[in-house]
């Protein structure tokens, strides 16, 4: 055999899709021949491995998709990297394969097999020698105590932090202390939520973080936009994963806690909260397949459900009444209490007694039969006068997590009447500038849902004049993803469509221009001309050749997404709006 028979083998730190706690998960090689009697001999050699190393008994899961199977269980949170070694042992056996069927990376300073190449006598040596040198049984005992405490205990591969924010004490792996040095009365938890969603989830993480600090709380959050405490960035980057949910919660500014939870992190590594006051699910829509055995929207939706693992036993889960998949699956998460927003009040409320919506123009909150009227719906700038139809779906869900966090509606309400009046609020989501006869839209719009709701906003400001629009996607995606993309771009009808890279991070595999390549591919049998498909690979050089082909009436849909270059795009069009410039006079110096 010249290849390996899985494609990814990680650790699980934390809550995740297959159960409650950590482990180590592998995703089979695509086209790998097993049968169930594989999958059964892949068990009972967990259950070898856990007789060998001393290993408490928990959950075995197989997960079998349209490519492979998943294939996960529960391990020690001290000894996660011999769980993978483990995880790879037990598939090897299990089909039959050794050392000699193995590749060996030559290049290697001592080129040898990892222990899933072995014989199963010395395979379960090695594990057992490499579970002696990992283990940390003082870390253990301190985590078990932190809860037995009642308080939140956070570990990666460097630190302990037990309690958090402002209530946190945090210690270096190899400085931990006795169990009876820890200051435990001054060590507690704090309010926290954790937002998830294929759309939507940023504008919404930001919005109640800043009900937060309207409520008189230092706030801090995680994002795909960075780390955020009190208002002001103080990392930038995707920090949507446990790495930034941690970064957070060790703050000892942060009074309270928004983490953005993207579906890479929940499969990658599992959650980081496992007692939040309220999880919000904005919405479900296809992205993402192919990954980690995602192959339908009812994956995606078990995936984004993961949330519900993060609550405390009387937290809220709140989810979306208008889509269905959220409905279909809520029943299944366990969550004992579930709020529901909606674009109408009346669908909200079929749901449940918590609910949130707009009845007769104006949002109200309902709460066991009390209703708050928050405000008139037009006002609120967030929606554009109304028509920003998602964006009103994500004020819903912030308001009634706020509720369940304690803020008054009174002051849910004050936020509403002013958040996203400044482009500053709500960077790269739905800004908006007017440049002398000249408008420009620019958002973070990632995936078609999000595409078809920019655009849908774009026709009710787009008047006579003509449309323009940056395409791109990152690279993590099936063919079928760009081509879909594509597709509702075409439906809009632009005029002019530059065709652009995701780059850095981004192209996650993709060589630069591919993608776009495929997405011009797809418009021009759209029926596009070619010679309104130019492709400019660098996001801000391509907001310039828009701005530069604009003219008056004109308006220019700009969605951009990599955070260097959108702080580029955004200080031009401030630049512009500032100077009072109209369109067909120079732009100046890039």
């Amino acid at each position: 055999m010249s290849h390996e028979p899985f494609e990814d083998s990680r650790r699980l730190t934390g809550a995740n899709l297959y159960f409650g706690g950590a482990g180590a998960a592998l995703e089979t090689a695509p086209g790998l021949v097993f049968d169930a009697e594989a999958l059964l001999r892949w068990r009972s050699n967990i259950a070898r491995v856990r007789a060998a190393l001393d290993w408490q008994n928990g959950a075995i899961f197989v997960r079998e998709h349209a490519t492979g199977a998943s294939l996960a269980f529960e391990a020690p949170l001290d000894q996660l990297y011999t769980a993978t070694e483990a995880n790879e042992w037990a598939l090897y056996a299990a089909l039959g394969l050794r050392a000699s069927d193995a590749p060996v990376d030559e290049d290697s300073e001592t080129p040898r097999p990892h222990v899933a190449h072995f014989d199963d006598d010395e395979a379960l040596r090695q594990l057992r020698a490499l579970a002696d040198a990992e283990a940390k049984p003082q870390l253990r005992a301190l985590i078990e105590a932190a809860h037995a405490h009642g308080l939140p205990a956070h570990a990666d591969d460097d630190a302990l932090s037990i309690g958090e924010g402002e209530a946190a004490q945090i210690w270096t792996l190899d400085a931990l202390p006795d169990i009876d040095a820890v200051p435990w009365p001054h060590l507690r938890a704090i309010p926290k939520a954790v937002v998830t969603g294929s759309n939507g989830k940023t504008t919404t993480v930001r919005l109640l973080a800043a009900m937060l600090r309207a409520h008189g709380l230092r706030a801090g959050y995680s994002s795909t936009d960075g780390l955020f405490i009190d208002g002001e960035r103080v990392e930038a980057g995707d920090y949507s994963g446990p790495v930034g949910a941690r970064t957070v919660l060790r703050d000892a500014r942060v009074q309270a806690a928004v983490l953005e939870t993207a579906r890479g992190g929940l499969l990658r590594r599992g959650l980081v909260a496992n007692d939040a006051r309220v999880a919000v699910v904005t919405n479900i829509s296809a992205d993402h397949f192919g990954e980690y055995g995602v192959h339908t929207l009812d994956d995606i939706a078990a995936v984004k459900l993961v949330v519900a693992k993060a609550l405390a036993a009387d937290g809220v889960l709140v989810l979306n009444a208008d889509d269905a998949l959220l409905v279909k699956h809520a029943a299944a998460t366990g969550a004992s209490r579930i709020g529901w927003f909606a674009l109408t009040l009346d669908a909200a409320l079929a749901r449940g007694a918590l609910a949130c919506g707009v009845r007769e123009g104006r949002l109200i909150l309902a709460v066991n039969g009390i209703e708050h009227d928050l405000g008139a719906i037009a006002d609120m700038p967030l929606t554009l006068g109304g028509s920003a139809r998602y964006n009103i779906a994500n004020i819903a869900a912030a308001s009634l997590a706020a509720q369940t966090l304690g803020i008054a509606p009174a002051t849910i309400a004050a936020v509403l009447a002013r958040f996203g009046g400044s482009n500053t609020d709500n960077p790269g989501r739905l800004q908006r500038w007017t440049l002398g006869d000249v408008q420009v839209l620019l958002d973070y719009a990632h995936n078609p849902d999000g595409l078809r709701g920019l655009l849908q906003v774009a026709e009710g400001l787009r008047g006579n004049g003509r449309l323009a629009l940056l395409l791109g996607h990152a690279g993590n995606r099936l063919e079928a993803d760009f081509r879909a993309l594509a597709a509702v771009a075409a439906a809009a009808k632009p005029d002019r469509v530059w065709l652009k890279d995701i780059g850095g991070d981004y192209l996650r595999g993709k060589e630069s221009g591919q993608v776009a390549s495929i997405i011009r591919d797809a418009l021009m049998k759209a029926g596009m001309a070619e010679d309104a498909l130019p492709v400019c690979l660098d996001e801000a050089e391509a907001s310039r050749q828009a701005l530069a082909w604009a003219r008056a009436g004109d308006l220019l849909v700009l969605p951009v997404h990599e955070p260097e270059r959108r702080d580029v795009v955004v200080a031009l069009l401030d630049r512009l709006r500032d100077e009072g410039w109209r369109a067909g006079r120079s732009l100046p110096e890039g």
